[in-house]
């Protein structure tokens, strides 16, 4: 890992300003903010004074989507008893205050809300916003649908809000809407890939309000709040560059200038008649707090955020107050000789401004996690929090890929019925309002977590809808098809009742995958039979977590495509037919071994735990030890009142307690599965599985509800120990995409201050957690959002679920308590041991695949051909061929009439795999890539698809270590050979005509 540079170049200062810009320099930044309206941002920015210390007022409102209130609650300002807030009064207000004085100007960032209010305005209203717009006195700073979270989110799910705010921003005031900086002012912790994702979208800037308390005083002192970040170490710089800076307030206003109606500052009185006069303490105190401020920074500007959570209902107070200090600072102090000039500015104008000081800026290399804000204090604890809501929000997103992916192959027919082109539209707005920094977190309030379970609900019904008018198309028979959402508990009453039905599996990947299908049931023997009418082999295995029977048997999909499987009970009178139920048998007198072609895994046949993997294939043997243990939660202690709550994780102890030492196991092994079922205690229980023909194995674990009867909130985690020297080094996913190294009482960019060794060395982890030594590699795949680490060496450790009982005061106002069923957790991990160089392709593979798992969809019989003179289909590919290995299939979603949206990935880093060289490049040719669609046209985008990549252009920041780099020309746009570099996104909007018809 790279160190943090000190920063290179001239300082400034009201003491010293930075050189003319030269010549050279001068045209550069001309081409560079040339492109047409590409500029308009930029334009329209306030005139500065030079040689005077800049101090750029921005006037904000951060606008959670849902936190004590619920989204709709927010909006119209219901329940004020939990939170005074109302969303719409907000802009009402703003609106009227910036029409009242041309110099104001405003900052807004949600258009969940933004989106909602527009169109409940009348035309004349919708005119004055688009004014205002266009003068750069409304400026849209980040313009995604909701402010994400940055640790419990995919990186796909993150595009696609994006995607959806920029598009409506576009659609609505052109390109003076599209905001030119990044904002994120509140989320708990910044990724690496996350900077990455908003360089490829086209920001010129980024800034943040949270920052470790430790980084920020390192920072101050070298005046380091400011810089570049470097976020991939593929793709080729500035590709991934970020101008990024920190603010100096979080995102509040200085201490004693809030003037918002819920605010308690005093309001600034002018007349020195009052008794009431402060006019000039404020100016005096505004004077010292900028000069304080600047010392932090490196040029002759500075920001200071002017506004907080839901202000400006009363825009007139803040504005007020905010032109008289603007008036007295200018007008008297600078008369007086002073040196600070104040301005309402904008983070775009304010970043404008920092690149025309013509500075070179140190490089980062790493991310910001964990984030602490004390010692004591690291919120590493909303990685886990709301366990079965993080699953929920990932399971959805596999399913919305799927409903846009159906829409767009089939085109208009996949839409008939009652919601129209608009079927996706819901979950796909559900699913963006689940980014929010505070509903993915699992740090909202009970009742809003609830009301984020509901809309993704309410969102899944329309795409039934369409997957059922898509599919009845694309397989030719018109069906009643059924989907059963609670699979994941082992509860399909359609499949537990029906004497024979079909299953139709679809897969969302670009390539063929084979898996296994789970369905409950309640009799013991079936035929199946594939696409092609062959019998295929099933089982019939107990569930002992649920207390059912479930049916098992292969499936084998091709890219994006489906095949139906029929399953019919049968007599167990027919022994041909008859799949008998396996016997869970007790262990004592077996040995205590399950295996495959790939995999063996031995257990303890004293304490009936793991105890040691074999990759048969690769010929590796490693000792390994699971088990679950938790964390006592602490209350607060002599070294801190600090408790564990939704943010924060600190345990009671540093050592976790085991929850049990033994186990009684019982084995269950079939011709398709082999399984070591273990009751831990009788809120924890495990399956340990290997699948035929499968190269991990999986755990599937049980736990809930945790007892908390001793008062102790409890944190349980599940326990790798394996025999690896890690040297206190370990890997985690940044977003699902990039890895990045993490060694234990470590930060690459500070001397840190190690105060609570285990919640301290968390980190999150979306996708995977591995550790290694000089020959193999132990990976652990998640299927959802989790904290992990490696407290030890050889050791990797990922927390499943938290119940807390006292509240960590950190706004939510309630401890982490969970209705049922949150209480109550089921999830999966995968394990894969395996040598370097295989490792790489073998876990990112493997991740993808469980990220996008094939959809299951049922139907009761053939049903009723969709053309009589055509027979249905059993099996489908939405493909001509499969992908190569490397390239992922990102989006491919109905953008409008004729359009569809598609994007492309190469989902290897440099270097990543030397096994298969699936880090080269890749060419794919799209002329006639899908089966049921032809492209027409084809045009390139950035990673949002809010601009045409030839015409897009970034603001070029000169780094003071390492090469400097030009900034880079878009590829030759052509269609039948579309090259992807490691980690390279490539977007597209292309025009289509659907085949047959559509």
């Amino acid at each position: 890992m790279g160190s943090l540079a000190r920063p290179v170049g001239p300082g400034s200062g009201l003491g010293s300003r930075p050189p003319p810009l030269a010549p050279l320099r001068l045209l550069v930044l001309l081409l560079l903010v040339a492109p047409g309206a590409r500029a308009a941002g930029y334009k329209t920015c306030p005139e500065v004074k030079p040689g005077m210390l800049n101090v750029h007022l921005v006037a904000h409102t951060h606008d959670d989507v849902g936190w004590l209130k619920t989204v709709d609650q927010y909006f119209y300002g219901i329940h004020n008893d939990i939170q005074h807030a109302g969303v719409q009064y907000i802009l009402d207000s703003v609106l009227e205050a910036l029409r009242a004085e041309p110099s104001r100007r405003f900052v807004y960032v949600e258009m969940a809300f933004f989106s909602r209010w527009w169109h409940q305005q009348s035309n004349a209203t919708q005119e004055a916003v688009r004014a205002l717009v266009h003068q750069g006195r409304l400026e849209f700073a980040n313009g995604g649908w909701v402010m994400n979270d940055e640790a419990a989110t995919h990186y796909g799910a993150i595009i696609d809000q994006m995607t959806l705010g920029l598009r409506f921003l576009r659609e609505t005031f052109g390109d003076e809407g599209r905001p030119l900086v990044a904002w994120h002012i509140d989320p708990f912790g910044h990724s690496r890939e996350q900077a990455s994702l908003f360089a490829q979208m086209g920001f010129d800037g980024f800034f943040f309000g949270r920052l470790d308390y430790q980084d920020k005083v390192t920072r101050k002192e070298h005046r380091e709040m400011e810089q570049i970040w470097r976020a991939s170490a593929s793709l080729k710089p500035p590709a991934a560059d970020l101008f990024t800076g920190a603010l100096p307030n979080m995102y509040n206003p200085p201490e004693s200038l809030c003037w918002d109606s819920g605010c308690s500052d005093s309001p600034i009185v002018e007349d020195p008649r009052s008794p009431e006069y402060n006019a000039k303490d404020v100016v005096t105190y505004f004077l010292k707090l900028s000069d304080i401020q600047r010392q932090s920074y490196r040029t002759n500007h500075t920001v200071m955020t002017m506004g907080s959570d839901f202000q400006y209902e009363n825009a007139n107070m803040w504005f007020k107050n905010l032109d008289k200090l603007i008036r007295l600072v200018n007008a008297q102090q600078q008369a007086s000789g002073s040196l600070v000039n104040v301005l309402y500015s904008t983070p775009a104008c304010y970043l404008w401004e920092l690149y025309k000081s013509n500075l070179t800026w140190s490089v980062k290399l790493d991310d910001f996690f964990p984030y602490a804000d004390g010692p004591h204090k690291f919120w590493t604890g909303y990685f886990t929090s709301r366990a079965a809501l993080k699953r929920y929000e990932r399971h959805s997103y596999n399913f919305l890929q799927v409903c846009n992916q159906l829409e767009a192959l089939v085109g208009p027919a996949a839409s008939q019925g009652p919601y129209g082109s608009g079927a996706s539209a819901s979950l796909n707005e559900a699913m963006a309002v689940l980014q929010h920094h505070d509903a993915v977190s699992g740090t909202s309030k009970q009742h809003v977590a609830n009301d984020y379970a509901r809309q993704l609900a309410e969102g899944w019904g329309p795409c039934e809808v369409l997957l059922s008018n898509a599919l009845a198309r694309l397989s030719g028979s018109k069906k009643d098809f059924t989907f059963c959402r609670e699979l994941n508990i082992s509860l399909c009453p359609f499949t537990q009742g029906a004497h024979s039905f079909e299953v139709t599996v679809y897969n969302p990947l670009g390539r063929k995958v084979e898996r296994m299908v789970r369905l409950p049931v309640s009799k013991e023997a079936f035929l199946v039979k594939g696409p092609d009418g062959a019998v295929v082999p099933n089982n019939v295995v107990p569930n002992p977590s649920s207390e059912q029977l479930e049916l098992l048997f292969p499936a084998t999909v091709p890219a994006l495509g489906f095949s139906v499987y029929s399953v019919s009970r049968v007599s167990p009178r027919r022994p041909t037919s008859l799949r008998r139920r396996p016997r869970a048998q007790e262990a004592e007198s077996l040995e205590l071994t399950i295996q495959n072609e790939y995999l063996q895994a031995r257990f303890d046949p004293d304490t009936g735990l793991l105890m040691e993997v074999n990759n048969l294939e690769e010929g590796l043997q490693l000792a390994v030890r699971q088990a679950f243990f938790w964390y006592n939660a602490s209350m607060g202690d002599g070294l801190s009142s600090q408790a564990s709550g939704a943010y924060i994780f600190r345990p009671y102890r540093q050592e976790p307690m085991i929850l049990s030492r033994w186990v009684q196991p019982r084995l269950v092994k079939t011709s398709l599965v082999q399984e070591v079922h273990q009751n831990f205690s009788a809120w924890c229980s495990q399956v340990i599985r290997l699948y035929r023909g499968r190269r991990q194995l999986e755990f599937e674990w049980t736990v809930g509800p945790i007892p908390v009867g001793d008062n102790w909130g409890k944190e349980v985690v599940s326990r790798f120990d394996a025999a690896l020297d890690t040297k206190g080094l370990f890997y985690t996913d940044s977003n699902g995409r990039e890895i990045l190294e993490r060694r234990r009482d470590y930060r690459p960019t500070w001397k840190l201050n190690q105060t609570e060794p285990v919640a301290g060395n968390y980190y999150p982890v979306n996708s995977r957690i591995y550790i290694k030594d000089s020959e193999m590699q132990l990976t652990v795949l998640t299927d959802r959002s989790q904290g992990g680490s490696s407290i030890r060496d050889g050791s990797i450790e990922l927390m499943v679920h938290r119940r807390l009982l006292k509240d960590d005061g950190r706004g939510v106002g309630e401890p982490l308590q969970e209705d049922l069923p949150g209480r109550w957790v089921r999830g999966r991990h995968l394990l894969l041991l395996n040598k370097l160089k295989t490792a790489a392709a073998a876990h990112r593979l493997q991740a993808q695949e469980e990220v996008l798992a094939p959809q299951l969809v049922l139907a009761s019989g053939d049903g009723t051909p969709y053309r009589p003179s055509v027979a249905p289909s059993k099996q489908f590919s939405g493909l001509r061929w499969e992908l190569p290995p490397s390239v992922h299939l990102l989006s491919l979603t109905h953008w409008g009439p004729g359009m569809v949206l598609l994007r492309l990935e190469h989902q290897f880093a440099v270097g990543e795999d030397s096994g298969r060289n699936l880090s080269a490049p890749v060419t794919v040719d799209l002329t006639d890539l899908f089966s049921t669609l032809t492209i027409t046209q084809l045009e390139e985008t950035t990673l949002a698809a809010n601009q045409l990549r030839a015409r897009a252009s970034r603001l070029y920041w000169t780094p003071g270590t390492g090469p400097a780099a030009a900034p880079l020309q878009p590829p030759r746009l052509n269609p039948a050979a579309i090259t992807l570099m490691p980690m390279e996104i490539r977007t597209f909007l292309a025009k289509v005509q659907w085949k047959g018809g559509s």
